[in-house]
């Protein structure tokens, strides 16, 4: 299967193995790329586990899970990456009335003891 991130490669080599913790995402735009296919797969537990830990609070699980569950997520954009911790991305999705959607955000990353956690993100558009 193709990675739902849009990577060009199949999920197993790509998104899995950071999905499964048998790995870390690298960079931030990695970790950006494997939450983008936690919410297409979906996969609420590896969404919240890389949320930066003071924001946890501000999520759940189950809405994360649902969020997932509830919209198509068909496409994700790669911006501009202004600094080794910001990504910009579209994020492209069919909502679950039928309307495409668009998400277009500046994320914020954090890396805490070698690993990289979504920290928050300023909606753009």
């Amino acid at each position: 299967m193709d990675c739902p991130c849009c990577s060009g490669k199949s999920y197993e080599e790509c998104c899995k193995p950071y999905h499964t913790g048998e790995k870390h995402a690298p960079t931030a735009e990695a970790l950006m790329r494997s939450r983008f296919s936690a919410f297409a797969i979906p996969n609420g537990k590896y969404l919240m586990e890389t949320t930066f830990p003071p924001k946890r609070k501000y999520h759940n699980t189950e809405d994360l899970q649902e969020w997932g569950e509830i919209n198509e997520w068909t496409k994700l954009e790669i911006i501009h990456k202004p600094s080794v911790s910001k990504v910009e991305f579209k994020a492209f999705y069919t909502d679950e009335e039928g309307n495409k959607q668009l998400h277009h955000e500046l994320s914020k990353f954090k890396m805490i003891q070698n690993q990289w956690f979504y920290v928050s993100g300023e909606f753009l558009e």
